[in-house]
């Protein structure tokens, strides 16, 4: 694809909002980059949003969108959703921050251990703190120090190997696997056997691709971890939306600790980490209970509005069988795009599990990061324009969320985008 398409996109893309054109050139005076999450931004500069209501945004100039990317997953329940606002409204109307223990806490808690089969819970604020204590408790557990991670994945603004470890990230000492390649994940947990304190794995990349893990993959790579004594995390921030408990299970394997975040806090800052009891119980403070506590804090670990809002989203709004219907109705929408994506001549596929996928601008569907990233960029992002020219938000990597709030109108009106969008670029191609 000729790039001068793409200045021309990106040109029209600048021409039809200047409303976020000047909020991107004020905020940047204040905010380095006009923003303060990385993966939001694109050129020629991102959309500002001031309305969201159901599946819909309403960005500055007052154009709508379906919004198809559901924040990255964390916006499944879609924007405004009442029964949570409510009960978190009302919660606040008696306690803000308390400083303390307070019931909607325990009732989270078990509600997490009942839904997804876990001993015992503890909260963060955030789906990369989550991470980092799973790793804590990994280490203090086993007294080893070293991780095997894979490339491609993303476990969190620290913990980022997109194409191996990114220089900002924590300093713990990484073994790099490749993803759904058994054989050579097996040998290098074999090699570090003696060193290694976990294996931490997402069971579908997210910013990776959206690639999920084969069965044999997910099974065989925790097999091996704990025949070498160490502790198998699963990453499932994202995919615990996934069946009636998480993706990790619909693979057929069990994780030692899995990490939870995004849409269980209903919109609200939310991050939690749970699993077996013996791992989780190094942080009971009992009197008398332990000699060696891990100390964990956060201010807003707890906070009211966060546990409120989990309370209603797996009690009320997104239970087991809410969950494993909308995981139906995801692959169902994901074999649709894959068809508009076949009916046209350019290398257009589309990976995924349950409700959330990826575009690519690559002619085969990518097992690995590697064949993720091998894409066609200026289609790629052409697509992306194209998109949000016809009203529908998407993510500028490519990736689809389906949401609670979307209709079956929205989700065919993003089909007929995406047709007419390949159509138009097919015609520029000839």
């Amino acid at each position: 694809m000729d790039a001068a398409h793409l200045d021309r996109a990106r040109q029209q893309f600048a021409d039809r909002n200047p409303g976020s054109r000047r909020y991107f050139e004020e905020a940047s005076k204040v905010l380095p980059g006009g923003h303060t999450r990385t993966v939001l931004n694109h050129p020629p500069f991102p959309l500002a949003f001031v309305a969201g209501e159901g599946a819909t945004l309403t960005d500055t100039d007052g154009h709508h969108y379906i919004d198809l990317l559901g924040d990255y997953t964390a916006g499944l329940l879609g924007h405004s959703e009442r029964r949570v606002l409510d009960v978190v409204t009302a919660a606040l109307q008696t306690n803000v921050s308390v400083g303390g223990v307070h019931p909607a806490e325990a009732v989270l808690g078990r509600l997490m251990c009942e839904r997804f089969g876990i001993d015992r819970v503890r909260f963060t604020n955030s789906g990369t703190e989550a991470n980092l204590m799973a790793i804590t408790t990994a280490t203090q557990f086993t007294g080893r120090s070293k991780l095997l991670v894979f490339l491609g994945g993303y476990h969190g603004g620290v913990l980022y190997f997109a194409s191996g470890p990114a220089p900002w990230n924590a300093p713990y000492d990484f073994v790099i696997a490749p993803y759904n390649d058994l054989a050579g994940t097996t040998t290098l947990i074999e090699q570090h056997s003696s060193e290694l304190a976990a294996v931490i794995m997402e069971p579908m990349l997210g910013s990776g691709g959206c690639v999920p893990a084969t069965a044999e993959f997910a099974q065989g790579v925790f097999a091996a971890a704990r025949a070498a004594g160490a502790v198998c995390i699963a990453d499932e921030v994202m995919t615990s939306r996934h069946g009636r408990q998480g993706m990790l299970r619909l693979l057929g394997a069990e994780a030692d600790i899995t990490t939870y975040g995004k849409y269980i806090g209903g919109g609200f800052s939310f991050g939690a980490f749970g699993g077996r009891a013996d791992l989780l119980d190094q942080y009971d403070t009992t009197p008398g209970a332990r000699t060696n506590v891990i100390s964990h804090a956060g201010t807003f670990n707890n906070n009211i509005a966060t546990m409120t809002a989990g309370g209603a989203v797996l009690g009320q709004v997104f239970t087991a069988d809410v969950a494993e219907a909308h995981t139906a109705r995801g692959d169902e929408f994901r074999q649709q795009l894959a068809a508009v994506c076949a009916k046209h001549p350019l290398p257009m596929s589309v990976s995924g599990f349950g409700s959330m996928m990826s575009l690519h601008a690559t002619a085969t569907v990518p097992t690995n990061v590697q064949e993720a990233f091998a894409r066609d960029h200026v289609l790629q992002e052409l697509v992306f324009l194209g998109l949000l020219e016809r009203g529908v938000y998407t993510a500028f990597r490519g990736m689809v969320n389906v949401g609670l709030a979307h209709t079956d109108d929205q989700l065919a009106a993003g089909l007929d985008a995406l047709d007419d969008t390949l159509a138009e670029l097919s015609k520029l191609q000839d």
